[in-house]
């Protein structure tokens, strides 16, 4: 079961995270930003994460589509935030 405060509490790391990684310059810093953004999935709601993932286990975990990913993960839970309860 996906709670609603599962999707509350994604949706701002994300977004925090997601904030600081499109407007950093730095390496170390977009790498750390990954690096959390994979540990936080690792330990989600289980069910939530594969929703977001539509079954690719390498969601979020990716180097190369990280960016993409990230931004995908925001949409889905800002749709989920405002669907109708």
């Amino acid at each position: 079961m996906i709670t609603k405060d599962a999707v509350e509490t994604a949706y701002c790391f994300f977004h925090q995270k997601h904030r600081v990684y499109v407007h950093s310059q730095l390496d170390w810093q977009k790498e750390d930003i990954e690096y959390a953004i994979a540990s936080y999935a690792d330990g989600m709601n289980p069910q939530l994460y594969a929703r977001l993932g539509q079954g690719r286990t390498d969601y979020l975990r990716r180097h190369e589509c990280f960016a993409d990913d990230l931004s995908d993960a925001l949409r889905q839970l800002e749709a989920l935030l405002n669907a109708p309860a």
